[in-house]
């Protein structure tokens, strides 16, 4: 949709789409600005499609970011879940109690993008209070085929 019309097709992106091989170092970045996380995964790890890596992978980091910016804790944990039919992902923190004013301030578009994004996978997102205290985001991202990418 961005380019003009007989452009050619760039030969790579200009950028590597980011995936969960990259989630170390988003790990580490978090960790030089004060957040101490701490990633536990479950089931067998396998390569993913490239959809499913960059939006657990986006989850992960906006996530992190909201912890890191209004939990008012320096710890989480990212829980990474493979099954034959999904990828399921946790991060969850111990941080103050939500209050309107915290994470879910109008104007703010993070929780609305996630849901978006993996709702265009045909996954579902949650977001919300822990109810023993902290914040906890979830996702389920179906692995098959959605009817759009069907043959």
């Amino acid at each position: 949709l961005l380019r003009e019309p007989g452009a050619a097709e760039p030969a790579e992106p200009a950028e590597p789409v980011p995936g969960l091989d990259q989630l170390e170092e988003l790990i580490c970045s978090f960790a030089d600005a004060g957040l101490q996380v701490t990633r536990k995964v479950t089931g067998q790890v396998r390569p993913l499609p490239e959809a499913v890596e960059l939006t657990a992978y986006r989850v992960i980091q906006e996530s992190l970011t909201n912890t890191r910016k209004h939990a008012g804790c320096d710890t989480a944990v990212v829980r990474l879940g493979y099954t034959p039919g999904a990828l399921s992902l946790a991060v969850e923190d111990e941080g103050e109690p939500v209050t309107r004013s915290s994470r879910q301030t109008p104007g703010r578009h993070g929780i609305v993008g996630m849901r978006e994004r993996v709702a265009a996978l045909g996954g579902r997102l949650s977001a919300g209070p822990r109810p023993e205290g902290g914040y906890r985001v979830f996702a389920e991202l179906p692995l098959r085929a959605t009817r759009a990418e069907s043959p």
